[in-house]
């Protein structure tokens, strides 16, 4: 699943709990992890020390990747390290496509300080641009990341995104033997009372169904047979929000984009709420190229 593993870091990284989730996760796939610091090239940065002229970004880059790696040495992960100038989210979406990644993991936050380029807003734009799958981790000082997941959700619409995150999520599950659960929510809030109203929310429904059972019959495909089906009304992101909690869910794997319309589940606002919100992790997958 994971053989390559980036990780952007700054410096919140080295004590940060998603360096140990990284860790963890390259242990059991036996995967080497890539410590990239992005020198944020939209600022200023650039300063005189001992009459030489010197990048202060990347001065402070190489220094964050240096506590990165001892952490990763302590834990005995393979790793190597990297300190690039760039715009942060496309770099490290670019950088991941170019030297083929399979995962990029980030925090959802950063903290403030000289380099604060892993602040949310950065981690959902790379959830946005990045082709390959994404792990994200909100970073609370009360809340733990479990691993091995034992209990996987995948929220579904039916959409090219969610089919795709289906595959991903479904492979992971059977390597980990997990349960996934397989959740489809239809956004009736917009729906009024007349008739026409009422023939959208049918159609709706009868596309969650769809949705869920295309899930159900590809994890026979990988051989999955834990399973729970669950069809919810009202905002996806607040659905599944409440689903993780009521649940024990371990990961969520969801699509960046999904239909438009009435059932539109997975918009990209919805995967980027639920990477805000959620307390685990969240692996994003964007659609195939068209």
């Amino acid at each position: 699943m994971y053989e390559r593993i980036l990780l952007p870091v700054d410096e919140s990284t080295s004590s940060s709990a998603v360096l140990h989730h990284a860790s963890e996760l390259a242990h059991w796939d036996d995967a080497e992890i890539r410590l990239l610091f992005v020198a944020d090239t939209t600022r200023d940065s650039v300063t005189v020390v001992d009459n030489d002229v010197v990048d202060a970004l990347e001065r402070e880059g190489g220094r964050v990747v240096e506590e990165a790696a001892q952490t990763l040495q302590n834990l005995g992960v393979d790793y190597s390290t990297d300190v690039v100038q760039g715009n942060p989210a496309p770099t490290i979406a670019e950088y991941a496509e170019e030297y083929d990644y399979d995962l990029i993991v980030m925090p959802t936050h950063g903290r403030e300080g000289i380099s604060r380029q892993l602040r949310g807003s950065v981690t959902e734009k790379v959830v946005r641009l990045s082709d390959r799958p994404v792990l994200t981790a909100r970073m609370k000082p009360d809340e733990e990341l479990t691993f091995p997941y034992e209990r996987v959700l995948i929220p579904t619409d039916g959409s090219r995104s969610a089919k795709r995150a289906t595959s991903h999520g479904l492979a992971l599950a059977a390597e980990l033997d997990a349960t996934v659960h397989v959740l489809s929510v239809v956004d009736d809030s917009a729906l009024g009372f007349d008739v026409r109203s009422m023939l959208s929310g049918e159609e709706s429904e009868r596309g969650a169904n769809e949705a869920i059972s295309q899930v159900v019959e590809e994890a026979n495909e990988h051989g999955v047979t834990k399973l729970a089906e669950t069809i919810e009304h009202g905002s996806p992101s607040e659905a599944i929000r409440e689903y993780v909690a009521g649940n024990d869910i371990h990961a969520v794997v969801m699509g960046t984009t999904g239909r438009s319309g009435v059932d539109r589940i997975l918009l990209g606002s919805v995967a980027e709420e639920t990477v805000r919100s959620v307390p685990v992790p969240v692996i994003t997958v964007s659609p195939d190229e068209e």
